[in-house]
């Protein structure tokens, strides 16, 4: 494979299944040597490493709960190891919890922070100390950090919420270093997790300007693009893929 891409080493945390598998899939066309962390869904990481590799790419799947911190350290030393270094970061994987305030277990609170949050920073320090001028980070959050349009959602939001100051807190961390931090924000978008037919559909396509859902494609595009040397000046940014969701 050759492209804007090409020489640069990836790795997506989550990068099984829906978004981070199209994001892997985007990066590994557009050239880069990929990695990808997986949790639970090992064959789901292993039929997309066999696709990326038929495809001609190179890519490499790694078990590492992100709420681990030294399996998350791991992971990306061994993306370095096996592939000569780390260039791009997409700290991707996350998880839902869906109950109100008042209901919440703190079980579920605790797993949805180190997840969403601590697992994030952990990815993006280890990174850190890995990469060169030119390296890129970028974190995936959600529109729900700005909006919270329905009841349940109050802890993920805060996640994806601090994720963004965490975001631009680090752009201006390793600015100097020549490193750039930007946050993707996606909206209602077709995965397994919240597909477009499913319980919750409805409402998610009526919030957009758009009226319908986006595809994982759409947010690997627009990581595609920051991951390369045309979004050089581009940092500290919050982007939304959302279908006009937060309009």
């Amino acid at each position: 494979m050759t492209g804007r891409l090409s020489g640069k080493v990836a790795l997506v945390t989550g990068g099984a299944r829906g978004i981070g598998a199209g994001v892997a899939r985007r990066l590994a066309a557009d050239g880069a040597k990929v990695a990808i962390t997986y949790s639970a869904s090992a064959d789901a990481a292993a039929a997309l490493v066999a696709d990326i590799r038929a495809a001609g790419g190179q890519a490499l799947a790694i078990k590492a709960d992100a709420a681990d911190e030294t399996e998350t350290r791991a992971a990306v030393a061994e993306t370095a190891r096996a592939f000569g270094g780390l260039d791009i970061l997409v700290a991707n994987a996350g998880m839902g919890v869906a109950a109100t305030i008042d209901q919440i277990a703190m079980a579920d609170f605790d797993r949805c922070v180190a997840v969403n949050l601590r697992g994030v920073f952990v990815a993006m320090q280890a990174a850190a100390q890995r990469m060169g001028a030119g390296g890129r980070i970028i974190t995936i959050g959600s529109v729900n950090g700005d909006r919270v349009p329905f009841m349940g959602g109050a802890v993920y939001a805060a996640t994806k919420a601090a994720v963004a100051g965490l975001t631009r807190g680090a752009a201006r961390d390793l600015g100097p270093r020549g490193i750039t931090v930007n946050l993707v924000q996606p909206g209602p978008i077709d995965t397994d997790m919240n597909p477009a037919d499913g319980p919750w559909a409805e409402a998610g396509r009526a919030a957009t300007a758009l009226g319908r859902f986006g595809e994982t494609r759409d947010v690997a595009s627009l990581v595609a693009y920051l991951a390369s040397e045309e979004a050089r000046f581009i940092t500290g940014a919050s982007l939304n893929v959302d279908g006009g969701y937060n309009a």
